[in-house]
């Protein structure tokens, strides 16, 4: 049985960092990893949608983990999301993650052509051979993906002993309590329900909007695990109107998340990757609003 503590806590997606010609920042992927340790964060889920996977190519994906590594390894938990639309990039990425010494690798399914359950198994089961000596988690998020996971498909998935948990970003707390009941580790998906997701038994968060204010989500985990729940629910709803009023710019919501860590004393990781939209003018008092909020919040809970 593998002792699965380590994945318990608060994991923010690592956000994409580009240099001002929009490559692949190494020096801002490292400025970015000591700043999300010094927050006091469990770990990093590296390469998956804050990361902009779907936008970038094998050795840019490759490049980035390499430097998250190169100041993360040893001192935090990294889960690092491989997938790619075929097998045999994904393998390579797999691979390559395993050779850096990551702790887990993590697949979302094939998506655009949806492929019945057991092709999908073979895709992930592939994945996980490439990494024989990695913790395997799958990614289920099907608004994005096209596919949802299913208990049938988990059971089978669990037959493979590198398969240790699936992060949950669909919207049903009630998903978060069957694949606990199959016998997953469930990380949470959704940042606007990290509460209801630990109540129902998830053990930990994976969230896109984690990074911006780390503070409040770890408080949240600490206020559930001593059953303060009325304190943490005051937290999540502060934290489910910064997320609405991030989401009200016309720039994509990364966009604004890397605005807000440049104005609260985080490093500058640049802008997002075309097409997500970038940072208009027009948004600029919403984000220097949701930055404002949060150090409100840190302030009052944190």
């Amino acid at each position: 049985m593998k002792d699965l503590n380590k994945y318990r806590g608060i994991f923010p997606a690592f956000y994409a960092c580009y240099d001002e010609q929009g490559a692949v920042s190494p020096e801002r992927v490292r400025a970015l990893t000591e700043h999300m340790i010094q927050k006091g964060v469990t770990g990093l889920y590296v390469g998956g949608s804050s990361g902009e996977c779907i936008y970038q190519s094998v050795e840019e994906r490759k490049l980035l983990l390499e430097n998250v590594m190169a100041v993360a390894r040893g001192r935090i938990v990294i889960i690092a999301h491989v997938a790619c639309n075929n097998t045999d990039d994904s393998c390579a990425l797999a691979a390559h993650a395993e050779s850096l010494g990551v702790d887990a690798i993590a697949a979302i399914p094939p998506i655009y052509f949806h492929l019945p359950p057991y092709a999908i198994a073979k895709y992930w089961n592939d994945i996980s051979a490439a990494a024989p000596n990695t913790d395997f988690v799958i990614y289920n998020i099907p608004q994005l993906a096209g596919v949802a996971l299913s208990s049938d498909l988990l059971r089978e998935m669990l037959k493979n002993p590198r398969v240790i948990g699936v992060k949950n970003s669909s919207m049903p707390v009630q998903d978060i309590e069957m694949w606990r009941d199959e016998g997953a580790f469930v990380f949470n998906g959704p940042d606007e329900q990290l509460l209801s997701g630990l109540v129902a038994g998830a053990g930990a968060g994976i969230g896109g909007t984690y990074g911006a204010m780390p503070e409040l989500y770890l408080m949240i985990y600490k206020l559930v695990g001593e059953g303060k729940i009325s304190e943490a629910r005051e937290i999540q709803d502060a934290c489910c109107h910064v997320i609405y009023k991030m989401c009200s710019a016309k720039g994509n919501m990364y966009a604004v998340i890397k605005g807000i860590l440049r104005l609260n004393g985080g490093p500058d990781i640049g802008g997002v990757r075309a097409p997500l939209y970038n940072l208009q003018p027009e948004d600029m008092p919403i984000v220097e609003a949701c930055a404002a909020d949060i150090r409100e919040l840190i302030a009052k809970y944190a």
